[in-house]
């Protein structure tokens, strides 16, 4: 018991003696825990709606007054015509839209029924589906106080909905996550290989051996990290040849764009991989750091598994320096609405800026000189 004791105060001062791995155990569970605590829900509410009111009746605002005062949506604009409902969908600029059609008021001041249409962005099946759940309700809701106001008389519901999903009509939700699990698995597996490169080099002890070669610095990252882009970009094919071909997922943009838009990605995580490795002492510490402090906030907050626009207020903005939001929209964008680099290039500048912003950081953080 002596024996063993010791060997537990022994490795306690280890821990103590390295503030980085302490750190990693005791903080990093902490500050996850307070941000995702917020961050983590599976609740839909603040929906963006776009209204498209062709009737301009008092009627039509009764409606529209329903969903502006309704804490689950969100009306972001109001247009006069279909035409320019493809763009805030296609941006997911709005979630949703709802078409009122002339002569709406007149319908209803006659005691006609009147079909409004709602048009939802499918792509996150799950969202879509309560989403749309509160707008029928609250048309539903709608339609039975315009009943009650006829007199007593047993009328059919004045109002009904005619709703219409696009990108993903069947609202099949491995259309969704699957883009996103491509995103994801090259996030993790480029991160993790390029955060051991250098680190491994110091633990082996041949650091020392590329010291003496008339290798530059930047050939020397080159040299680490083509090999793993490398087998990103293979990882790439296989995983779009089964989500096509297997999953039956719909690739409706361009593959080529899909192609070069990986690229740009793996600057980010590559770069974020090699930032990683010269912070880091040991592999172990290297996979630790990148777990903990990189790859879990990333896929919670990305809007891979939770919407950010259901997030609080408070943590939206520190989505934005998450490259996986950004290359989620611009997969997803690809894969189910068919959206090419003049809508997708605010996401694509984004990506390119964070991937080089974080490799020009860690080449200049690297050395060839063992730390």
């Amino acid at each position: 018991m002596r024996r063993i004791l010791h060997l537990i105060r022994k490795e306690f001062l280890e821990l103590r003696q390295d503030p980085r791995l302490f750190g990693i155990v005791i903080m990093a569970p902490l500050l996850q825990l307070t941000m995702l605590g917020y961050a983590a829900t599976t609740d839909v509410r603040d929906v963006p709606i776009v209204v498209v009111d062709e009737d301009r009746s008092a009627a039509s605002r009764e409606l529209i007054s329903r969903f502006e005062a309704s804490e689950n949506f969100v009306v972001v604009d109001s247009l006069t015509s279909l035409r320019g409902v493809d763009a805030y969908l296609d941006e997911g600029k709005a979630w949703m839209a709802l078409a009122i059609p002339a002569r709406y008021g007149e319908r209803i001041r006659g005691g006609q029924p009147a079909v409004i249409q709602l048009v939802a962005d499918g792509t996150d099946a799950n969202s879509t589906n309560v989403a749309l759940g509160y707008a029928r309700a609250l048309v539903a809701a709608y339609a039975r106080e315009l009943s009650a106001s006829s007199g007593g008389q047993v009328v059919p519901p004045l109002v009904s909905a005619d709703v219409r999903v696009w990108f993903n009509p069947g609202l099949e939700s491995r259309d969704f996550m699957i883009p996103g699990i491509l995103a994801l698995l090259l996030l993790v597996v480029t991160t993790n290989l390029s955060s051991m490169a250098i680190v491994r080099e110091k633990e082996l002890g041949t650091l020392e051996q590329l010291n003496v070669t008339p290798l530059t610095r930047s050939e020397l990252i080159i040299g680490k990290l083509v090999p793993y882009a490398v087998l990103g970009m293979v990882d790439v094919l296989l995983v779009v040849a089964v989500a096509v071909g297997w999953f039956e997922v719909p690739l409706r943009g361009s593959f080529w764009l899909l192609i070069g838009m990986c690229l740009v990605y793996l600057l980010s995580t590559l770069g974020l991989g090699l930032f990683v490795s010269t912070i880091s002492r040991t592999q172990q510490q290297a996979m630790m750091t990148t777990s903990f402090f990189f790859l879990l906030p990333m896929i919670f907050l990305s809007g891979f598994i939770f919407p950010i626009e259901n997030m609080p207020d408070v943590i939206q903005p520190f989505t934005y320096l998450i490259p996986l939001r950004y290359f989620l929209v611009i997969l997803r964008g690809i894969f189910l609405k068919g959206i090419g680099l003049d809508v997708l290039w605010p996401q694509a500048l984004a990506l390119l800026v964070w991937g080089l912003a974080i490799l020009t950081l860690a080449t200049l953080r690297s050395t060839k000189r063992l730390a």
